[in-house]
């Protein structure tokens, strides 16, 4: 009989992107397997496009207080009949999941009596690479790769763009606004960039347009695809751009797994300890991101290109 696993990864994007390696360890190591993903609708799409699942299901993350949704999550995931478990989300919510699943299940995780727990007290004391190989290294999976996008395919001539290009990614969460360079700096670096020849792409989803349409309002020759890109096509843009700099956002781990150029930009609110992108990658941190100068920024891309 084929054996069923279940690998639980609801986001963000960035921690999403960073467990690109982690999914394509455990479709190595369960060659003959059918696995599934339980994830979230941003990422849904993108799943299902990779070479490493069988069957994406999307997780609508049910109120613990609404009881026929929890119900029909939990029916759903025993009707699944998996064998083995991989939560690489290992939150409160998906160590849940075991309890709503019997606690029958082999499971890697942290859900407390599971059989293959993660049990280094130092755990979120690691980066996220590290934390998921440790993870799976005590499941039986020895090897993790580094992130491939390599498979990723999207069509990008629509958007005209004239080479050479630079990402700009001026967005962030909103409810964290000090993760975010000030936009009249990306303009700043904007400017300088088309100056040089050098064509701005300026990436962001639909509620971002504020941030990108600010970045054009001081360098109109930049271009904006604000709303206009999914995870796939940032990878294909990724691939064809000269560079890209970025504030601390899941784009930005997108584009630097895609193997891109990359200056990210943290703040005091994020580790990159903790959490930056890896590749090539030049990391720029200030407690405060309007105490970096553009100069700097154009420096550190000058010295990566």
């Amino acid at each position: 009989m084929t054996q069923a696993i279940l690998v639980i990864r609801l986001g963000a994007l960035g921690d999403f992107v960073q467990s690109a390696g982690p999914f394509a360890a455990i479709r190595a190591h369960h060659s003959g397997a059918r696995i599934t993903l339980l994830t979230t609708r941003p990422f849904a799409a993108f799943a299902a496009a990779s070479p490493w699942f069988d069957e994406v299901w999307v997780d609508e993350r049910p109120k613990f207080w609404q009881v026929r949704k929890v119900r029909a999550l939990r029916d759903r995931l025993r009707r699944g009949g998996f064998q083995r478990v991989y939560d690489l989300q290992t939150s409160d919510r998906s160590s849940w999941y075991f309890r709503l699943m019997g606690g029958r299940v082999e499971w890697s995780g942290i859900a407390r009596g599971c059989s293959h727990p993660h049990a280094d007290p130092r755990r979120d004391a690691l980066h996220t690479l590290e934390r998921q190989a440790e993870q799976l290294a005590q499941a039986g999976i020895a090897e993790v790769p580094p992130p491939d996008l390599s498979w990723v395919a999207a069509d990008i001539a629509r958007y005209g763009l004239a080479r050479p290009f630079v990402l700009l990614c001026p967005g962030g969460a909103p409810h964290r606004p000090a993760k975010r360079w000030p936009a009249g700096r990306f303009g700043e670096l904007a400017s300088r960039l088309a100056d040089q020849g050098v064509t701005p792409v300026l990436l962001g989803t639909a509620s971002e347009r504020a941030a990108l349409d600010a970045v054009r309002a001081a360098c109109p020759r930049a271009v904006s695809l604000a709303g206009d890109t999914g995870l796939l096509e940032i990878v294909a843009l990724a691939r064809a751009a000269m560079a890209a700099v970025g504030n601390d956002t899941g784009p930005m781990h997108l584009i630097a797994a895609a193997g891109c150029a990359s200056v990210v930009l943290f703040s005091s609110e994020s580790d990159p300890a903790l959490c930056a992108p890896r590749g090539r990658v030049s990391l720029l941190r200030r407690d405060r991101l309007d105490a970096l100068a553009t100069a700097e920024v154009v420096r550190t891309l000058a010295a990566l290109t």
